[in-house]
C-alpha cells in the first residue's frame, strides 16, 4: 500500500502480529522484495514492516535532492504514524546509513539494531582515483564557465553528459538527474560523528569478502558504536543477510530475543 508522509508517498508491507515490530530498510537500488525470505520467516510471530524508500521499488521520487537526513526524517514520520515505537531495525547497506542517523538523531523510536553491509563511512582514495577526482573536478568547472557565453549551454550541456558518463559509476549513471543529485549528497556524506551517539544495542553482520562496504568498515562500526557486537560470515559478500538467509534469520532472531 502507499502510506502519504507528509506529502511524500512511500509503498509499505505488513505482516504478522504481535509485539516487538520489526522494520526492514533496504539498501539502494533495491527494494522491498530483497527482504522477501526474511520478512516471510520473521513474520511468523512478530509484525514486520517494510517500505520502498523514494524512487526506489514502488515509491515514487522524492520532490528534490535529498540526503540521508531526509530520508531518516521520512523513516521517522513513518515509525510514528504507525505507531511502531521503539522498533527494531533490520537494515541493510544504504538502509544501514538512514538506520545510523536515525538512531543517532530520534534514539526513542530504535530498540535494537541490525546492520548488515553497512555504509556510512567514507572510503580513503587511491592516488589514481584521487587523480582522477581531481582531473573530473577541474574539467566541470571549465565546462561550467563556459556554458555561461552566449550559444554554449547546448553544446557544453553534451559535453558535460559525456563526462558523466566516463567518470560515473554504474549506480550513478541509471538515475534521473535528481536522483543523481541524491546519489552524490549521500556517497559523499561520512556518518562517523553519529556512530558514538546511537543508544541502541546493535548487532553488525558482514560478509568477508564485501568489497562495496568492505569489513574494516564493520570493524570500524563495532568500536564507535557504544554497544554493538560484530558477525563476520566467512564466505559472505555484499548481500551476504540474502545469500545466507536462514544463518542471517538464526542470528537475528537470538539478537532481537
Amino acid at each position: 500500500m502507499l502510506i502519504d508522509l507528509d506529502g511524500v508517498r512511500v509503498h509499505v508491507e505488513q505482516a504478522g502480529t504481535g509485539e516487538r515490530p520489526v522494520l526492514l530498510l533496504h539498501g539502494w537500488g533495491c527494494s522491498i522484495r530483497h527482504f522477501a525470505p526474511i520478512m516471510d520467516d520473521l513474520s511468523k510471530d512478530r509484525p514486520v514492516i517494510a517500505l520502498d524508500f523514494p524512487a526506489h521499488g514502488e515509491s515514487p521520487e522524492p520532490p528534490e535532492p535529498w540526503s540521508v537526513s531526509d530520508f531518516s526524517a521520512l523513516t521517522a514520520r513513518l515509525i510514528e504514524k504507525l505507531s511502531l515505537a521503539p522498533v527494531d531495525i533490520i537494515a541493510h547497506s544504504f538502509g544501514a546509513r538512514v538506520a545510523i542517523d536515525l538512531a543517532a538523531q530520534r534514539p526513542g523510536l530504535v530498540r535494537r539494531l541490525v546492520l548488515t553491509g553497512a555504509a556510512g563511512l567514507r572510503k580513503p582514495q587511491t592516488p589514481e582515483q584521487k587523480k582522477k577526482s581531481e582531473q573530473y573536478q577541474k574539467k566541470k568547472a571549465l565546462i561550467t564557465r563556459l556554458s555561461r557565453l552566449p550559444g554554449l549551454k547546448g553544446p557544453m550541456e553534451g559535453l558535460m553528459e559525456a563526462q558523466r558518463q566516463k567518470h560515473g559509476s554504474p549506480d550513478y549513471l541509471a538515475l534521473s538527474p535528481s536522483m543523481r543529485a541524491t546519489f552524490v549528497r549521500i556517497v559523499n556524506e561520512d556518518l562517523s560523528d553519529r556512530l558514538p551517539r546511537i543508544k541502541a544495542s546493535t548487532l553488525l553482520i558482514f560478509g568477508a569478502n564485501d568489497t562495496e562496504t568492505p569489513l574494516w568498515m564493520g570493524q570500524a562500526m563495532e568500536k564507535a558504536i557504544p554497544d554493538a557486537g560484530l558477525v563476520v560470515f566467512e564466505n559472505g559478500d555484499h548481500f551476504a543477510y540474502l545469500r545466507e538467509w536462514p544463518r542471517f534469520v538464526t542470528v537475528v532472531r537470538a539478537f532481537l530475543t
